[in-house]
């Protein structure tokens, strides 16, 4: 593995890289995990059938896997490209801006991300590359338009995303977003390495990068659109989120406002 060591790079969690190819796209899939077993292997096998790692380079990026998920021996026959390990402190934020800076050294003229639990419908990359070819900076999936599908969502995230985050981030944004906490999204190089933008910093530890992004890129006169996905939780058993309880719930409720308020802008 090769060592990134960015104590002297401000925004950079310190990490180590895998690379099983060389780039071989012009767009890459972030794929955020931590201990997620089968679904991680699952969602890889999925995307090995529907030919997703032909379209993109496909990037994990573990936070610290101890289930051994996490395999060299394994990963480059279910295509991915490279794998990432942080070795620096923070949680998904700090894995996203790892995978970003990853990502932006290389030159990729996009970046997707997508949850590695195995609930959304990674067969529908090609709608958000086509998005991004299409001139759009931020392309968000949604499981609630036309087209979408929202499968077992649990009745208080239900509620919660369509009734509160998603109205308050789009005021914010002052453009309508249907599933604004859904990771399942795109984003244009421009978006990201505008000087206005500067998403590689330390204040995004957690689930602040999401709610950052989500709301700034129309602020800057950047274009945003949402594309159709599925989301389906497991019909019976404990659901695979980060995001639980009351307190999961009201954390992120302070990071939205933080967000709206402007507090992460540079």
């Amino acid at each position: 593995m090769k060592h990134y060591s960015c104590t002297d790079l401000a925004g950079v969690p310190d990490f180590r890289a895998a690379e099983y190819s060389d780039k071989s796209a012009d767009y890459c899939l972030l794929i955020p995990v931590i201990n997620e077993g089968a679904r991680i292997l699952t969602e890889l096998g999925r995307a090995r059938k529907a030919g997703i790692d032909r379209l993109c380079d496909i990037v994990v990026c573990d936070g610290g896997s101890t289930d051994g998920s996490m395999s060299n021996d394994i990963l480059p026959s279910y295509g991915v490209n490279t794998l990432l390990v942080k070795t620096g402190p923070g949680k998904q934020g700090a894995q996203l801006r790892m995978g970003l800076y990853f990502a932006l050294q290389r030159g990729y003229k996009g970046v997707l991300t997508i949850d590695g639990n195995n609930k959304d419908s990674i067969e529908d990359v090609p709608e958000f590359i086509e998005k991004l070819q299409q001139g759009y900076d931020l392309v968000q999936g949604s499981r609630f338009i036309k087209g979408g599908h929202a499968v077992n969502t649990p009745p208080v995230r239900y509620a919660a995303v369509r009734l509160i985050h998603a109205p308050l981030v789009s005021l914010g944004a002052q453009q309508w977003f249907t599933d604004t906490t859904n990771a399942y999204r795109a984003y244009s190089r421009e978006y990201l390495t505008h000087p206005e933008v500067r998403p590689l910093r330390d204040v995004f530890m957690g689930y602040e990068l999401l709610a950052y992004l989500s709301i700034r890129c129309t602020q800057l006169g950047m274009k945003a659109c949402e594309v159709p996905v599925t989301r389906a939780y497991p019909a019976t058993g404990k659901t695979p989120t980060k995001i639980s309880g009351f307190k999961g719930n009201s954390d992120l409720m302070q990071v939205l406002l933080k967000a709206l308020a402007g507090k992460y802008n540079p």
